[in-house]
């Protein structure tokens, strides 16, 4: 590179450092997070997750209890995502993490949906929007419930999960699978110590048979003490984990972006 000789050096010299100067700056990522209770605050894992970002992440956590993939639009949450993904500049990259599955269940009046016809395309069209306003579509199978059926653990979620992998490969998102994840993690725990994953310790009369360990997700966070839906601060931390193991293997550049460095 020639410079004129009548530049002064301190010129020279930032000429010469600014484009290494630029290359180390960087920035960040914006992370936002939908879903229903089992990822919200209070009582999923949504909040351990964005604890697990450098502090120069953007973490924000979206998701509502009692929420479908058809409530939580109608309700205009989901307008809320895309006004945020409209002003992304001050971010390299805007990852919107949906979790659903939950409510989507049958026999929940006006949150339920059509596992065939509803359903899937609720999640596809979740990706295809979000791609369309410049972020990246991450998909994320329901995370498991914890009740067993004698020694095996019951997932009832396992439909939902396999609608949400045919989503993604359909819509080219990225996958999560907490489902299958979580499910080995409880199943391998057994009954006693996956209890210790839930907001509080179950009662003694009902530590081996509760009369209703799956009670329907409330409409804010979980009313109920104990049950085995909702987590409370140990299962939030392990299952935020393996959804950042997840995101990684996934997406390996988000690893320097976690205060652990992406570790599994």
């Amino acid at each position: 590179m020639k410079f004129p000789r009548f530049v002064p050096a301190a010129l020279l010299c930032a000429a010469v450092l600014s484009p290494s100067i630029h290359a180390a700056e960087r920035l960040p990522i914006r992370v936002i997070l939908v879903g229903d209770s089992t990822m919200q605050t209070n009582s999923g894992y949504g909040d351990a997750l964005c604890a697990r970002f450098q502090p120069e992440v953007s973490c924000i956590n979206l998701a509502k209890g009692g929420r479908s993939t058809a409530s939580f639009r109608a309700e205009g949450r989901w307008d809320e995502v895309q006004r945020l993904l409209k002003d992304g500049a001050n971010f390299s990259a805007t990852y919107v993490l949906v979790q659903f599955g939950h409510n989507d269940q049958p026999g929940k009046p006006g949150r339920s949906t059509d596992f065939v016809t509803e359903f899937p395309a609720n999640m596809a069209r979740y990706a295809q929007e979000t791609r369309l306003l410049g972020g990246l579509p991450v998909l994320v199978t329901p995370l498991t419930r914890r009740s067993f059926h004698g020694a095996w653990l019951h997932n009832d979620l396992a439909p939902w999960a396999g609608a949400t992998r045919k989503a993604a490969a359909r819509e080219q998102a990225v996958l999560l699978d907490l489902n299958a994840d979580s499910y080995a993690a409880v199943q391998a725990m057994g009954q006693q110590e996956a209890d210790t994953l839930a907001m509080a310790p179950p009662p003694s009369t009902q530590a081996a048979t509760p009369q209703d360990p799956n009670k329907l997700e409330p409409q804010g966070a979980a009313k109920t003490a104990f049950d085995r839906t909702h987590v409370g601060a140990k299962g939030a931390a392990l299952f935020a984990a393996m959804v950042e193991r997840e995101l990684v293997q996934a997406l390996p550049a988000t690893r320097s972006w976690f205060k652990d460095g992406g570790k599994p």
